[in-house]
């Protein structure tokens, strides 16, 4: 009998590399994959990606803007999803107050290139005790640099016309995981827990000692909450 499939959908300028060590250790029991959205500028079109690309039936794990594509991906295909999974995102659509900071950080990655972007996003998005780590921040500062302002800029405009997830997730009835860092100060576990509230039968994780990259920051509990998720009969 061949392996359930899981896709893991990466948030905003991340890419796979984010997952590497899920699609490594997740290998005995699924067969994981992952893909960019790079080039696209709004979460339904992202969300054809993902379907156009899986197959009739698997689960979605979905990390901050991807969290908001697995959302839209259960609207378009419930009958597709075994599992549902989404940490460390929101269900909201555009908030008050927030369309000036997303034209600005627009704006510096224009005036002051990827580096500058990422001297300025990346680090309040880690636990603090990690964001002085050299060795660690590399590879995700490595992630960003990959990215052009252009790619940055379609991915914001779509999260600022994202869709309302919340009427997504009253109909979630597969069984759920909703996931989040417990230092997580973009998407706090509290917004996660009304999630879980939401969904009957689901399950809450938070995992602490970790900021909004609860992937790479603490790889192995995030991959053991998604081991015991994946093992979930269907």
């Amino acid at each position: 009998m061949s392996k359930p499939v899981l896709y893991l959908l990466p948030g905003l300028l991340c890419d796979a590399r984010i997952f590497a060590t899920q699609i490594a250790d997740l290998a005995d029991i699924c067969e994981v994959k992952s893909l960019d959205f790079f080039g696209f500028d709004s979460i339904p079109a992202m969300a054809q990606h993902v379907l156009k690309q899986a197959p009739e039936k698997f689960s979605v794990a979905g990390f901050s803007m991807g969290g908001r594509v697995a959302f839209e991906v259960f609207r378009q295909a419930p009958e597709r999803i075994e599992r549902f999974c989404a940490f460390d995102t929101g269900l909201p659509p555009l908030a008050p107050g927030e369309l000036e900071k997303r034209e600005a950080i627009i704006k510096l990655a224009y005036d002051k290139g990827m580096e500058g972007l990422a001297d300025s996003w990346l680090p309040p998005m880690i636990h603090p005790a990690r964001q002085g780590d050299e060795a660690f921040m590399k590879p995700l500062r490595d992630m960003i640099l990959s990215v052009t302002p252009e790619i940055h800029e379609k991915q914001i405009r779509a999260l600022i016309n994202r869709p309302d997830a919340r009427p997504v997730l009253q109909q979630i009835r597969c069984p759920a995981l909703f996931l989040a860092g417990r230092q997580d100060a973009w998407s706090p576990p509290e917004h996660h827990e009304e999630m879980a509230k939401a969904v009957p039968g689901s399950r809450l994780v938070v995992i602490d000692d970790s900021g909004h990259f609860v992937s790479v920051e603490q790889p192995a509990a995030f991959t053991k909450a998604l081991r015991d998720w994946m093992e979930i009969k269907v």
